[in-house]
C-alpha cells in the first residue's frame, strides 16, 4: 500500500527556514511527479511546488525565489527548503503525487510564521 507521510513542520520566526520531507513507502516513485501542496487558514488548497520526471520544477509565484523543491530517489523522498518565510506562507502543508491526479490526502504537516 502506497503511503506518503510528510514531517518538519514548526514554529518559525519571518526570515526563518524549514525543511519539509515527504517520505513515501510501498513505492518507487522517482518516475512520478510529486508536489508540495498547502492550505492556509481560511485559504483553498494550493499547489505551491513540483517536481516533473525527469526533474524540472515549477513554482507557484508566490514563492518562487525562497523554496526550493527536490527528491532524493535513493531514500524515496521528496523535500521542501523553504527560506525567507513570511507570515502567509503559514499553513498545513501536504505533499501528494503532482499530477495530472492526486491521491488521498494525509494529515500534513503544520508551519507557522510567527514574530
Amino acid at each position: 500500500q502506497v503511503q506518503l507521510v510528510e514531517s518538519g513542520g514548526g514554529l518559525v520566526q519571518p526570515g526563518g527556514s524549514l525543511r519539509l520531507s515527504c517520505a513515501a513507502s510501498g513505492i518507487t516513485f522517482s518516475i512520478y511527479n510529486m508536489g508540495w501542496y498547502r492550505q492556509a487558514p481560511g485559504k483553498q488548497r494550493e499547489l505551491v511546488a513540483r517536481i516533473i520526471y525527469p526533474g524540472a520544477t515549477s513554482y507557484a509565484e508566490s514563492v518562487k525565489g525562497r523554496f526550493t523543491i527536490s527528491r532524493d530517489n535513493a531514500k524515496n523522498t521528496v523535500y521542501l527548503q523553504m527560506n525567507s518565510l513570511k507570515l502567509e506562507d503559514t499553513g498545513v502543508y501536504y505533499c501528494n503525487w503532482g499530477g495530472p491526479s492526486n491521491g488521498s490526502w494525509g494529515q500534513g504537516t503544520q508551519v507557522t510564521v510567527s514574530s
